[in-house]
């Protein structure tokens, strides 16, 4: 039996009446940028991260670009960030004329190491990105006490839901940072029938700004108090989205059952060390918007090509850390200079883990894995 990487088609059947309905309201109302659908949805976003203020912009760079636009960072600026995240966290910070200064990440949740974001601080320093990558937290809290007084801009783009303990209290992805964004794209664990993009920030001020800036930098039509950006998350991304949003919890947890399967089965395996089972630190509740094991001695790309000749789709996030990509070459770093990243992005691969998998299709993933390795 197939089994792809992810497939929308699956959860689609379980909700087409739902996402219908709300995408023809839309179009009965013929209010197709910003409006009542988009509000909407964004009050809800910002309920379920215990933000004051949540703003629809058009996709998941944007939230960061307009997050960084909001603090001002510019030209001749430096923002701390991650090289193992998707190329967005970065190029946006290049493309407003600032600097990305990459450190290197934790071995095991593959996040920044909030040490080593505080020894890159710079009197150009004007804000630090954390990603929460593959769907669980950074430590947010201990970035921002490392680096006390700078902006911390959390890239949520793969933990919307996702949960942190701080100081014994559950925080939602979004909730702790300056401002928090998050990206609609369809492969997302809340993903739309396009791209869409989310901001959220607990900051008037910081609000304000961002609602100028997504459209052209204007609080009201043809008056503009800065040149901005065209930005706006579209109308029925927002109506798709909010007839999903009451879903997302439940596919969340069929992520983590999915994931808790796939841990039991591959124990052996990982009592041996040919394989590492992802970790989740003890005070986060991951979404698992990726399940990725660490394949170790070199076998990566064997055990890949293996699964996809029996059918079973996977991903390798990311092959190719940012530090070395050939456009931030101008930048001077050298391979060894984050080896934690440079040695997860030879051992990384992601499995399916969305949670209309059926246990057919997880007992394939898992003796596709075992059988390569026996």
């Amino acid at each position: 039996m197939p089994v792809p990487l992810l497939d929308l088609k699956a959860q689609y059947a379980t909700i087409r009446d739902d996402v219908v309905a709300a995408m023809m309201k839309v179009v009965d109302a013929q209010t197709f940028i910003l409006g009542d659908a988009v509000v909407t949805l964004e009050r809800d976003i910002a309920a379920l991260s215990h933000a004051k203020h949540a703003i629809g912009c058009a996709n998941g760079t944007d939230a960061l670009l307009l997050a960084m636009r909001a603090l001002d960072i510019g030209r001749g600026d430096e923002v701390i960030t991650t090289p193992f995240t998707f190329f967005a966290t970065a190029g946006t910070v290049h493309n407003l004329g600032a600097t990305p200064v990459f450190v290197d990440i934790e071995p095991d949740t593959y996040n920044i190491r909030p040490d080593a974001a505080a020894a890159a601080r710079t009197s150009k320093t004007r804000a630090v990105i954390p990603v929460d990558l593959f769907g669980q937290m950074a430590a947010v809290e201990r970035i921002a006490l490392a680096l006390p007084g700078l902006p911390v801009i959390e890239d949520a783009a793969q933990s919307i839901g996702a949960r942190r303990s701080i100081d014994g209290e559950a925080r939602m992805a979004g909730e702790v940072p300056t401002i928090g964004t998050f990206s609609f794209f369809p492969s997302k664990n809340l993903g739309g029938y396009g791209d869409g993009g989310m901001i959220v920030t607990q900051d008037d001020r910081i609000a304000e700004r961002l609602r100028r800036l997504r459209v052209h930098g204007g609080s009201r039509q043809y008056y503009h108090d800065e040149v901005g950006y065209n930005s706006r998350l579209d109308a029925l991304q927002a109506a798709v989205l909010s007839a999903k949003l009451p879903h997302l919890a439940a596919w969340s947890a069929g992520r983590r059952r999915n994931a808790a399967h796939y841990d039991a089965a591959f124990a052996d395996l990982a009592a041996t060390g040919v394989v590492t089972t992802p970790y989740v630190a003890p005070e986060n509740e991951s979404i698992f918007n990726q399940y990725t094991l660490r394949i170790a001695s070199g076998k990566r790309d064997a055990l890949q090509a293996h699964l996809k000749a029996h059918g079973i789709g996977t991903a390798i996030y990311y092959p190719l850390p940012l530090h070395l990509q050939p456009c931030f070459a101008y930048l001077g770093y050298k391979k060894g200079q984050c080896p934690e990243s440079e040695r997860a992005a030879q051992e990384v691969l992601s499995l399916p883990i969305y949670p209309e998998l059926t246990r057919q299709q997880l007992d394939e993933v898992v003796a596709g894995v075992t059988s390569f390795f026996h």
